[in-house]
């Protein structure tokens, strides 16, 4: 019981509340030379509403009106297609023009602003601007399993449990959810959930605790932590949630377990510290790599983008923020320095950005954050209530 108990504060990431603070999750760098600094506009007020909210969030942008690198227009075509047209410099001098196609503007400008990012960021990365959320929010008053896209234009509550709810992690078609609840036997089990139907099934529901599920890459395995043997031990299936099999062994507590890019390497917490270890899919010894960043070290995510990083939680002083570790370096960093804590990372497309929850006393907000120079910026309204526990999926 005393096992379980442990593992259950881990699940939690470090409950204990940062002092609260009043503009939380946002975070403001000053880092002009590592910014291109760009105009940006679109034909409707509404577009250009969303354009400007984009280009803010992302770290290697800066909005001016004068002496920009690029000018970006955004011009919509018809109800589902946008275009960008981009020029060099005051000057004005064309530089690029595409169409971008979209479910509606709103989708069609997002997908034309990732081209532009494409097109303008002189670093390689891809756009993220498409990507969509699952989370968990207390928007009706109780924990429950909500989707949105990333800047929380069109929310939908996807659970009505009335229970608590941990840990939605995204298919790699965006087709399902996995989620731990307590709604049904009062214990966590695993379910899972498919987004066009909104039928939930049960996926998993052993004795003891069943949490901390996720897909790998192709979506043929899922990871997942389960107590029924005693202690918390990673455990693999298939995608129906069958052939279960045990991989790791030992007394020590594990938790949230997340594939390699490329599915053949697991990455987990385990005690003591918590501290993070990878092992192979197939089982066998797991080694430490979590670089003495911190004694905790909880969380993470690996990320897609670049598949030398991972994104992990960790406790600095009495506050918790997000590291990464850089694999190929052999070396972690701590990447958010705000005054409230920063849990629960999640990587977006370009391998630079992440969504992590920035907590304080009284609330939780979804932030982005630019891990090379450590902006950080809110996108779930106060209005919404507290969100948490996001989990990102973009478009192969």
């Amino acid at each position: 019981m005393q096992k379980i108990l442990v593992f259950l504060l881990v699940l939690a990431a470090a409950a204990a509340p940062a002092r609260a603070q009043r503009n939380i999750g946002e975070v403001t760098v000053t880092a002009e030379n590592k910014t291109v600094p760009v105009r940006v506009s679109a034909n409707t007020p509404e577009l250009n509403d969303l354009a400007l909210r984009a280009f803010h969030v992302h770290g290697r942008y800066r909005l001016t009106a004068s002496g920009y690198a690029y000018d970006i227009r955004f011009s919509l075509v018809t109800p589902t297609q946008v275009r960008v047209d981009i020029a060099k410099g005051v000057a004005g001098t064309p530089f690029a023009s595409e169409v971008a196609t979209g479910r509606n503007e709103a989708d069609a400008l997002l997908r034309a602003a990732d081209l532009a990012v494409v097109k303008t960021n002189g670093l390689g990365l891809k756009g993220f601007f498409t990507a969509k959320l699952a989370f968990v929010g207390e928007g009706s008053g109780k924990n429950e399993i909500y989707t949105s896209d990333l800047f929380f234009r069109k929310v939908t509550q996807v659970t009505h449990d009335r229970a608590f709810a941990l840990t939605p992690r995204w298919s790699p078609d965006g087709s399902r959810l996995l989620y731990t609840s307590f709604y049904k036997s009062g214990f966590p089990d695993i379910f899972q959930i498919d987004l066009n139907t909104y039928q939930r099934t049960s996926f998993v529901s052993f004795k003891g605790t069943n949490s901390g599920a996720r897909y790998s890459p192709t979506g043929g395995q899922v990871a997942m932590v389960l107590s029924g043997e005693g202690t918390p031990e990673i455990y693999l299936s298939n995608a129906q949630g069958r052939q279960v099999s045990r991989k790791t062994r030992s007394d020590a507590v594990k938790s949230s377990p997340c594939f390699s890019p490329d599915g053949t390497r697991l990455v987990f917490a385990m005690e003591p510290g918590p501290q993070l270890y990878v092992m192979s899919t197939a089982g066998g010894a797991a080694t430490r790599v979590s670089a003495g960043v911190s004694g905790y070290c909880a969380e993470p995510d690996w990320s897609r983008g670049d598949p030398n990083k991972i994104a992990f939680t960790i406790r600095t002083g009495s506050r918790f923020q997000i590291a990464v570790l850089d694999l190929a370096k052999r070396t972690s960093e701590q990447v958010s320095k705000a005054s409230f804590d920063g849990i629960e990372p999640s990587w977006l497309a370009d391998g630079r950005h992440l969504v992590y929850t920035a907590r304080d006393r009284s609330t939780n907000v979804l932030c982005i954050l630019d891990t090379e120079t450590g902006k950080s910026t809110p996108i779930s309204p106060r209005s919404f209530g507290s969100a948490m526990k996001a989990s990102v999926w973009s478009a192969p």
